[in-house]
């Protein structure tokens, strides 16, 4: 089994638990990240770890709890993280190329663990003013090359050919958070316009085909990393046994679309947040 089907297996479980990983890929009031490095996690190891439902938001692996003067309690699983390595090929015109290859290891939650040093555990800052919504605001005004945001028509979608995002008043949504769920979402689908990422085939296959569905889930991560980057709540999904039934069938089909989506998810994010020029 290589690495795709691992990770891909890992989502097909959550989804047969009746849970949607990338719903809420965060866990309490952080984002995952390394103890040791401070790093935050990114790509699908976001949703990788987010789903394990900890509350703690630190991981580390089994040789780094020893660095702090901790364990791995006995009997707790470890979770699977992936990263890209550069390998060095034999090529008779290039012989410095490298190609990327996806690797794995693994790391356990900080409430997986006893004996670590509570100091060794940053404090993670709450924000329990509702400010976050200015700042959602604050990310889409300031994000570069933005597309025409547009509330006109009472649906939501993203126009290619005039590069426009269309979204419904605000007062017509449930709450602030669904707004700018769907927004984020949107948004998400403008970054692979030929002007911004040119993301391959993104204006191409009608719905429920091959290419409506990879551009579907990368707008759907886009939107809960964005969301998850703002703490609130990603609103946009649909936990239905029809929709989960639909993503299963995918996953099952293709073993590396969830992890390639979850890379152009996090391009798509990083764009929007000003992190590619």
């Amino acid at each position: 089994m290589n690495v795709y089907e691992i990770i891909t297996e890992k989502i097909i479980e959550r989804l047969e638990s009746g849970d949607i990983p990338w719903h809420k890929p965060w866990t309490g009031d952080d984002w995952p990240k390394n103890l040791i490095s401070k790093k935050e996690y990114r790509g699908i190891n976001v949703f990788l770890l987010g789903c394990q439902k900890y509350s703690n938001p630190y991981w580390v692996t089994y040789k780094q709890a020893k660095q702090v003067g901790g364990n791995v309690k006995k009997g707790e699983k470890s979770s699977i993280i992936v990263f890209w390595k550069q390998i060095k090929v034999k090529d008779p015109v290039d012989p410095e190329k490298l190609i990327p290859m996806l690797r794995y290891y693994r790391v356990f939650n900080i409430e997986q663990c006893e004996g670590i040093d509570l100091k060794k555990i940053p404090v993670s800052e709450v924000n329990h003013d509702f400010q976050s919504i200015d700042a959602c605001e604050k990310t889409i005004n300031d994000m570069q090359n933005k597309p025409n945001i547009e509330h006109g028509e009472n649906k939501a979608y993203y126009r290619p050919s005039t590069d426009i995002v269309n979204m419904p008043k605000k007062e017509n949504f449930v709450n602030e958070e669904f707004y700018y769920s769907v927004l984020f979402h949107e948004i998400g689908h403008s970054t692979g316009h030929k002007s911004r990422l040119d993301r391959k085939n993104f204006e191409t296959g009608c719905f429920g085909s091959e290419t409506y569905t990879k551009e579907e889930l990368v707008a759907e991560m886009t939107a809960a990393f964005m969301c998850g980057c703002h703490k609130i709540e990603n609103k946009t999904l649909d936990n239905s046994a029809a929709y989960i039934k639909s993503w299963l069938r995918k996953l099952k089909n293709d073993p590396k679309m969830v992890v390639l989506a979850a890379a152009q998810a996090q391009k798509a994010a990083d764009y929007i947040l000003n992190k590619i020029k």
